[in-house]
């Protein structure tokens, strides 16, 4: 099953609303017509208004890095799903690791998000991957097993075909090392394999799985050729319009 490439754009902790305007103005200028590619931009919570405003009437789709579980309540600091899709955004990520190792993100604490996400018809971008030390120590795909796992208790068949999943070797993100295109093949081979144990082969085969871990223009076409490798989760090149159209 062909299943169509999809490259989101991660912006972390950058952009003001006019600067995160300015950038989707040139992507939609320079790519908001094409449909051969899906694109997301996850801009911060605070430039998603003005991103969206930007994004209007162009393919591009609007995306949030995180959420909280509850609808809303007494959780200073956070922003709920309803929140999210009053700005119209179509995607969320969640786990990221940066969320899980600065932030204290739980295994439990990102299944109730990505519960909520599916619940208010938000699209995940569930994160899974080792750190260093993992890798070294030859636990990867244990630990892939079981972030994914827990991730997805209680998700159903139909709400899977929905899911994303980005495969993000911790040790590559924003150190400028990747994984071998035999290392990141593997794993997302593997991911493919529990998906078909917990939800089917054909749910399996719909849903796209990313790469996230240093992926640029010179590194991105070899990785992309892989069989199971369907898209990025892109970081620093995703906050300059050239390097993340070239994506």
């Amino acid at each position: 099953m062909l299943r169509k490439k999809l490259i989101a754009g991660n912006w972390k902790m950058n952009k003001t609303p006019a600067d995160g305007a300015a950038l989707a103005a040139e992507l939609v200028t320079a790519a908001g017509k094409q449909t051969d590619v899906e694109v997301v931009v996850c801009p911060p919570f605070t430039a998603l208004d003005a991103v969206g405003k930007a994004l209007d009437g162009s393919t591009i789709k609007l995306g949030a890095q995180n959420l909280h579980p509850e609808a809303s309540g007494a959780f200073t600091g956070e922003v709920s799903a309803p929140m999210l899709r009053a700005l119209f955004t179509t995607h969320v990520i969640i786990g990221h690791s940066e969320r899980r190792s600065l932030f204290g993100d739980t295994d439990a604490f990102v299944n109730l998000k990505v519960l909520a996400a599916l619940k208010n018809q938000l699209k995940p971008i569930l994160c899974v991957g080792e750190s260093l030390a993992e890798r070294e120590a030859g636990t990867t795909l244990k630990v892939v097993q079981t972030q994914l796992e827990a991730g997805l208790q209680g998700v159903s068949k139909e709400q899977a075909a929905t899911l994303v999943v980005a495969y993000e070797p911790v040790w590559a993100i924003g150190t400028g090392k990747v994984a071998t295109t035999d290392q990141a093949q593997e794993v997302h081979a593997y991911i493919r394999g529990l998906l078909t144990k917990l939800f089917t082969e054909p749910v399996a085969q719909r849903v796209r799985i990313l790469y996230g871990g240093s992926m640029k223009p010179a590194n991105a076409p070899e990785l992309l050729a892989q069989k199971d490798i369907d898209g990025g989760l892109i970081g620093g090149a995703a906050l300059e319009a050239r390097s993340f159209l070239d994506l």
